[in-house]
C-alpha cells in the first residue's frame, strides 16, 4: 500500500503541476484552444481506461503500471520545444493515456489490499496521496508559470511522475484474473457514476477557465483558491471514508452534490476575492466526499472480480467529466461570459441532487 501511495503521489504531482498551466501556455491560439488542451488529455485518459484491466491481466500490475508513468512523465519533455496546437494535442493525449493507466491499477489495487470494513478509510488514504500534490503543485505551476517561464517547468513536470519508477519494483507481480461479462456486477452502478461526473465537470472547468476568468491583476486570487480547494478536498475524502466505514457511505451523497452545488454557485461573483475563494473551499469539500462515497458505494455493489470494472468506470467518469468540463465551458463561454457560464455550470450541479435522492428513496445507497 506505501508503494502505490508513493507512485500515486509522484504520478499526481507531474500531472496537477501542468494540468492548469498547458491551457495557459496553450491559450495564445485562442480561448477554445486551452479547452481542447485538457479536453484531449482527458479524451486520451478516457479512451484506454476499458483497456486498462485486459492489459493488467496479460502483463502484470507492474510492467502496466511502469508504462502509464513513463507515458505521464516523458512527453511533456516535448513542450519545451513549441507552443505549436498540433504539438500539444500530441503530447496531451500520450500523458493522458499514461494518466489512464496509473488510475484504474491503482485504484484497484487499493481496494484490494484494503479489508472491506476499512474499504473506505483506505480510499481516503489514498485520496490524500493524490490530492495533496494539487495542494501545491496546481497552484503552484500558476504561480511558477509567470516567474521562471514554461520551459523548465514542463521539466519538472516531465521528471516527477519518472523518479517514482523504482516504487513499481515492490508491487504485486502476480496478473489480476482476466475480467468478463459475468463480473460487471449489479446495475446500481450508473447514479453514482453520473453523479459523479457532474462534480468533475465543474472541477474541470475550474482547472482550465479559474486563472483565465479573473483579470490578470488578480491571477493571484485564482492561485489561492485553488489552492483552497486542493487543500480541503484531500481532508474532506478522508474524514468521508471514516464516516462511511462507521455509517454507510451512501448518507453523505446528497450533502456533497449540495456542497458542490453552492461552492460552483458562489464564483459567479468573479469581481469579489473573497466570494471566489470561499466558493472554491466550499466546492472542494463536496467534491472531496463525492470522490470518496461514490467510489466506496460502487465497490459495496461488485464482488471483488469486477474491483478492476468499478475502478475503470469511476475513474471514466472523474476523467470524462473534467474534459467535457474543459471543452463544454469552452466553447459556451465565448458566447455568454465567465458569471453566466459559471452559473451553468453551478445549475448541473443543483440539478445532479436529483438522481442522488431517486438513489437514495430506492434504498440502495447504505
Amino acid at each position: 500500500m506505501a508503494l502505490v501511495l508513493v507512485l500515486a503521489f509522484g504520478a499526481f504531482c507531474g500531472f496537477y503541476l501542468l494540468l492548469s498551466v498547458v491551457p495557459l501556455y496553450a491559450s495564445a491560439s485562442g480561448v477554445v484552444s486551452a479547452g481542447l488542451s485538457t479536453g484531449a488529455l482527458m479524451l486520451a485518459t478516457v479512451a484506454i481506461e476499458p483497456a486498462v484491466p485486459r492489459l493488467a491481466a496479460r502483463l502484470g500490475y507492474r510492467a502496466v503500471l511502469a508504462l502509464g508513468v513513463v507515458l505521464l512523465g516523458a512527453p511533456a519533455f516535448a513542450l519545451t520545444l513549441s507552443p505549436a496546437m498540433p504539438l500539444v494535442l500530441a503530447v496531451a493525449l500520450a500523458r493522458g493515456a499514461g494518466l489512464g493507466i496509473v488510475v484504474v491499477v491503482a485504484v484497484a489495487l487499493v481496494a484490494e489490499l484494503a479489508a472491506p470494513e476499512r474499504r473506505g478509510e483506505a480510499l481516503g488514504l489514498y485520496g490524500i496521496a493524490v490530492g495533496v500534490p494539487p495542494i501545491a503543485a496546481l497552484p503552484l505551476g500558476v504561480w511558477l508559470s509567470a516567474e521562471i517561464g514554461y520551459g523548465p517547468l514542463f521539466v519538472a513536470g516531465a521528471l516527477l511522475p519518472l523518479v517514482t519508477l523504482p516504487a513499481v519494483l515492490g508491487l504485486p507481480s502476480r496478473r489480476p484474473p482476466v475480467p468478463s461479462r459475468s463480473d460487471s456486477g449489479p446495475a446500481g452502478l450508473l447514479r453514482p457514476t453520473l453523479i459523479f461526473g457532474a462534480t468533475t465537470f465543474a472541477a474541470g472547468v475550474f482547472v482550465t477557465f479559474l486563472p483565465l476568468a479573473v483579470p490578470p491583476e488578480a491571477r493571484p486570487v485564482a492561485a489561492v483558491a485553488l489552492l483552497v480547494q486542493s487543500a480541503v478536498t484531500p481532508l474532506a475524502r478522508w474524514v468521508a471514508g471514516r464516516f462511511g466505514d462507521r455509517f454507510g457511505s451512501g448518507r453523505l451523497l446528497i450533502p456533497s452534490v449540495l456542497l458542490a452545488a453552492i461552492g460552483t454557485a458562489a464564483t459567479v461573483v468573479l469581481d469579489r476575492p473573497v466570494a471566489v475563494i470561499a466558493g472554491m473551499a466550499v466546492f472542494g469539500v463536496g467534491f472531496g466526499m463525492a470522490q470518496n462515497v461514490t467510489l466506496a458505494v460502487m465497490f459495496d455493489r461488485v464482488p471483488e472480480a469486477a474491483f478492476g470494472r468499478v475502478s475503470v468506470l469511476w475513474n471514466i467518469a472523474y476523467d470524462a467529466g473534467l474534459g467535457a468540463g474543459a471543452v463544454g465551458f469552452g466553447l459556451v463561454v465565448g458566447g455568454t461570459g465567465y458569471p453566466v457560464a459559471f452559473a451553468a455550470t453551478a445549475a448541473l450541479l443543483f440539478a445532479a441532487l436529483l438522481p442522488a435522492w431517486r438513489d437514495q428513496r430506492k434504498g440502495q445507497l447504505r
